[in-house]
């Protein structure tokens, strides 16, 4: 059973003890990830993680050593960044908590995410208690003159407000239908991830509470909770 979904970026600076003391960009953004988290926790104990693959690494490869774990009495987590970023808000928000990963190829067709979401739908409807999806995305690099993706270019902040605007308002047809090529381009990586999401919650009225849209560092960062109705 579906219980809730948080949508919240994959950005290492969510950590207090990589962003630093003189980051207060990341406030908001922070508090607002940490709400979804939390409120996910409440909705549901158990966790389905859906985020990119990417280079298998610990909290300490990024700087400072943060001990992460996906489930209570784990290992310090070696994994992708989206997964230690799930990890990281499961410990903060609900140590209860057991988290499932589902690493996506980032380079996945609009198809095959769909069809991961689509087989991810039908075993989350067959267990028997509720499940909570946390699904960690970043949006465009490109938005601000500084931003990593190359500076602040127009196409990438209209790619941005169509994710923004479709995970405000649970079009899940805009999440299906993102452009591998554009979001490549302005360097959507959870382009695929949100495209799972997509497929898993057709079927569902859902309503949406956007908790947090904006690009403190050139990228787009979005938080929301997404609840069956």
């Amino acid at each position: 059973m579906l219980a809730q979904v948080a949508i919240v970026p994959s950005a290492p600076v969510l950590l207090p003890e990589l962003s630093g003391p003189d980051a207060p960009e990341v406030i908001d953004v922070r508090a607002a990830a940490l709400a979804a988290a939390e409120s996910l926790g409440t909705a549901a104990e158990r966790w389905v993680a859906i985020g990119a693959d990417g280079p298998n690494r610990r909290i300490s490869s990024y700087g400072v050593d943060v001990p992460v774990t996906l489930r209570a009495g784990g290992d310090d987590e070696r994994s992708p960044l989206s997964m230690l970023i799930a990890a990281w808000l499961r410990g903060e928000t609900s140590p209860a908590a057991s988290i499932r990963p589902l690493v996506v190829d980032p380079l996945w067709t609009p198809q095959e995410a769909a069809s991961a979401g689509f087989d991810l739908a039908a075993s989350i409807g067959d267990y028997p208690i509720p499940v909570g999806v946390l699904v960690v995305a970043d949006g465009a690099t490109a938005l601000t003159p500084s931003a990593p993706g190359g500076g602040d270019r127009p196409s990438a902040h209209a790619l941005q407000r169509t994710v923004d605007d479709a995970i405000a308002s649970v079009d899940l047809e805009a999440l299906a239908a993102l452009d591998p090529a554009a979001c490549e381009a302005d360097g959507v990586g959870g382009r695929v991830a949100l495209q799972v999401l997509a497929a898993l919650a057709r079927g569902h009225e859902m309503t949406s509470e956007l908790r947090y849209a904006d690009a403190p560092l050139g990228v787009g960062y979005t938080v929301a909770t997404w609840t069956p109705r």
